[in-house]
């Protein structure tokens, strides 16, 4: 592969939907391995993932990010074959994966490429997984907890999710919000609609418990996090009838959370106020990941400086969207998100242009020179847990 566009279409004509890598990770492993990259492959129930590593010095600068890519949904409006090899001829990369995210991949596969011609210091390394899409059990998270039982040292990570907004470069992620999933349970009484006297309708206290959630914020934001959110996702019944009230009423919510609160916290807030209202309102909740953000400065403005080096204007410093694999990784290094464009990512005909891969090329490069040049990162990297709340 002679350009990172060309890369790039090889990456996404292999179909590794979620949690499947179907090839990908093979043919990356292999393409490392040309480049003189130790590798390690790392099998975690039904989930693939691949650990290389190029150098044995401080700093070990981190690439990770994900080969795995949400399934096709309406492939007959496609222009094209979703997991197409070939190029096409209006100068865009086309395919189910261009921007999330092995466009970045690519990117960053093609600026070691050039950058290991020369005469380099440090490390360079790549965690890649193939289940961030899905559950995000087996993938990052394991093979986290695999490098901590190595001893592995990663000085500084950068995670090429799409974080761009309207210009390549124009927003990175210097963190992200927490996510709390909830399941309320109602349990009533089913009966006939004219005899109230002889049901408890659960819809009742449903609605009750959901408004009561929905009156009050749960905050007004912080520094560097926007208000934190609770969204209703679904109200379910099941009720067919209109005569007959249901015996169960469920309801799914998601909260989007900064760092004025944990999912515990949430959790009690949300228990609390059902406690209000009603003993038979139970809840189901999981912790899909905990607020963080990277709160030492010098590492977010020497890459905002790379960045403004190529593109010639500075990036914004953002903690909005989902969550990412960054919140495991902020565990063992700091950890900092810049990609592509998001407008088409997980959508229909997804694609990127040739000259916004080359954008991200030359700023994956000079990001990767600057933290191979200093001793800021490898500084950092001994104190790193103090950096992340």
């Amino acid at each position: 592969m002679n350009t990172v566009a060309e890369l790039a279409q090889k990456l996404i004509s292999f179909p590794s939907v979620t949690p499947h890598q179907a090839g990908c990770l093979d043919f990356i492993q292999s393409y490392l391995t040309n480049l003189g990259f130790a590798c390690w492959r790392l099998p975690f129930e039904e989930v693939d993932n691949l650990y290389a590593r190029w150098g044995q010095e401080l700093p070990n600068f981190c690439f990770a990010g994900h080969v795995d890519v949400v399934p096709v949904q309406n492939p007959s409006i496609w222009e094209d074959n979703p997991f197409l090899e070939q190029l096409a001829d209006n100068g865009h990369v086309y395919g189910r994966g261009a921007v999330d995210m092995k466009g970045a991949i690519a990117a960053f596969m093609m600026a070691v490429t050039e950058l290991l011609k020369e005469p380099l210091t440090g490390s360079i390394s790549f965690l890649l997984t193939s289940d961030e899409e899905g559950i995000a059990l087996n993938g990052t998270r394991k093979v986290v907890e695999w490098l901590q039982e190595k001893g592995e040292t990663i000085s500084l990570c950068l995670i090429g999710e799409p974080t761009s907004v309207n210009r390549i470069g124009d927003m990175i992620k210097i963190g992200r919000r927490g996510s709390l999933n909830i399941q309320v349970i109602v349990e009533g009484q089913a009966g006939h609609v004219a005899y109230p006297e002889n049901f408890i309708n659960p819809n009742t206290i449903l609605l009750e418990y959901l408004s009561a959630l929905k009156r009050e914020p749960l905050d007004e934001g912080t520094e560097f996090f926007q208000p934190s959110n609770l969204e209703i996702t679904s109200i379910d019944v099941g009720n067919l009838t209109t005569n007959v009230v249901p015996a169960t009423a469920e309801a799914r919510l998601n909260i989007r959370f900064n760092n004025l609160h944990t999912g515990e916290s949430l959790i009690q807030h949300l228990k609390e106020v059902a406690s209000r209202i009603s003993v038979r309102i139970q809840l189901e909740a999981r912790i899909s990941g905990e607020p963080f953000y990277c709160s030492e400065q010098s590492v977010a403005s020497k890459i905002a400086q790379a960045i403004e080096a190529v593109t010639g204007q500075p990036p914004a410093l953002s903690t909005s969207g989902g969550t990412s694999d960054a919140r495991f990784i902020k565990d063992i290094a700091p950890v900092v998100e810049v990609g592509l464009l998001n407008q088409t990512a997980h959508q229909d005909d997804e694609h990127v242009s040739i000259e916004d891969l080359q954008t991200l090329q030359a700023i994956y490069a000079k990001i990767l020179d600057s933290v191979l040049a200093q001793k800021w990162v490898e500084d950092l990297a001994r104190q790193s847990v103090k950096y992340f709340i």
